[in-house]
């Protein structure tokens, strides 16, 4: 019987509940500055 790698499922688990929490994080931004979403255009350089 193989032995369970509990280290990585946590390791997994907890980069699962950071990119979740960093996703809300992003939708309430959104939610309250609604026009700060305008796309971000680099000119390249300016030289």
């Amino acid at each position: 019987m193989a032995k369970t790698y509990y280290s990585y499922e946590k390791r997994q688990k907890e980069l699962a509940k950071q990119k979740k929490k960093e996703e809300k994080r992003l939708r309430r931004l959104e939610k309250k500055n609604p026009q700060a979403e305008e796309p971000q255009v680099d000119s390249g350089s300016d030289t």
